[in-house]
């Protein structure tokens, strides 16, 4: 682990070099008259600026910004990464068919430069203009209730809150989801971003107490409230407004259907979790099994148990190009639907971002769920 993580550390440091000495080189040739050691100081100073935010919580203020500018860095640093080695290609080509090394210089950066902020932007609307995924399901299953037939659930994850999504976009959350008029609320996981100071410093809860649905409202645990490490304190709050954080928990809601909520699967290296299995033993089976758990795996699990509804998050769908490539290997599903033996699986892609407030190929999302059950 320690080995992988010095490759990694050394591979993130030469490619900032590469970044770094092609923005020097950009500078010099726009006639910008910038000390090298200055510029390699600041320059310094930003690309850690995610890493050093974290850490430097004595600063305050600062610090949050400090974390916040190296966030956005996060993205600009890989999408010009993948955007260099095209551009070196094509000024090696530019020079050899007789342009200056100045000029092809220049032309690049411009290009470059042009390509981010393109890309920034539609980043940005990506993932602060949240769209929501309609889902039409049917349980094989009778109806729970004579006036019953139908269950109308609203779901969310990852909502990250912390000191990048605040409440601005956490009202459209809310404005959104009391807008489907809702039987359940379902927040799979990742609520907090990772320490509670902002959740609270913010007031975030008084926004998130505005949700409204008829049968309650219902989170799980994701890896982040464990990173940040205030669960007890989290869950109180939440408690506090009247949304019940499981923990390897379940709930029968009068007496219309149960929801079944995982610790994440972080728990397993810690205090250990139940499986499905042993989670859904106890309830009864004529009745719709709504599961939560965070991360997308043990689908058959799940599916072998019982539920009938599963609802995970986490993946982000890579939350930005080209990342879902690998999520997409890396778990059965990453983003969307699918049908496992007799259970519905949504992976949703997230509604809030992880470092940067920036998506590509995937969107900020809220799903409405209609479970449609025999009459």
């Amino acid at each position: 682990m320690i080995i992988r993580l010095i490759i990694m550390l050394s591979l993130f440091v030469l490619l900032n070099f590469y970044v770094g000495w092609h923005g020097e080189l950009a500078l010099e040739h726009a006639g910008a008259d910038v000390p090298p050691v200055l510029y390699w100081v600041l320059y310094a100073v930003v690309a850690l600026g995610y890493l050093w935010g974290r850490l430097a919580k004595a600063l305050g203020a600062i610090g949050r910004l400090w974390k916040v500018v190296g966030a956005v860095y996060l993205a600009i640093f890989e999408f010009t990464v993948l955007l260099l080695p095209f551009a070196d290609l094509a000024g090696w080509i530019m020079v050899k068919s007789g342009m200056s090394r100045d000029n092809a210089i220049q032309v690049l950066s411009i290009i470059v430069a042009g390509i981010l902020l393109i890309l920034m932007l539609r980043g940005s609307y990506n993932a602060w203009s949240p769209v929501v995924r309609a889902h039409q399901l049917s349980v094989d299953k009778q109806a729970p209730s004579r006036n019953k037939n139908a269950l109308r659930v609203a779901a969310a994850s990852d909502l990250h809150l912390g000191n990048t999504v605040g409440n601005r976009h956490l009202r459209k959350l809310v404005k959104r989801m009391n807008a489907m008029n809702p039987d359940v609320i379902l927040l799979a996981g990742d609520v907090l971003d990772d320490v509670i100071e902002p959740f609270l410093r913010n007031q975030m809860a008084d926004t998130l107490k505005q949700l409204k649905a008829k049968h309650g409202i219902y989170a799980v645990l994701g890896n982040h409230e464990y990173y940040g490490g205030h669960i007890e304190q989290y869950v109180q709050v939440m408690q506090g407004i009247g949304i019940q954080v499981l923990r390897d928990e379940t709930v029968t809601v009068d007496g219309l259907f149960h929801v079944v909520g995982r610790k994440d699967k972080t728990a397993e290296a810690r205090e250990g979790r139940l499986s499905m299995k042993e989670l859904v033993s106890q309830l009864d089976p004529s009745l719709p099994v709504l599961a939560m758990d965070h991360q997308p795996y043990g689908f058959a699990q799940a599916a072998e148990a019982g539920v009938d509804l599963l609802v995970c998050g986490h993946t982000h769908r890579g939350q930005m190009f080209p990342n879902h490539f690998i999520t997409r290997r890396l778990f059965e599903l990453d983003w969307g639907y699918m049908r496992k033996g007799l259970m519905h699986v949504i992976v949703s892609s997230g509604f809030g971002t992880w470092g940067p407030p920036i998506r590509l190929a995937s969107r900020s999302e809220l799903i409405d769920i209609k479970l449609q059950f025999k009459s």
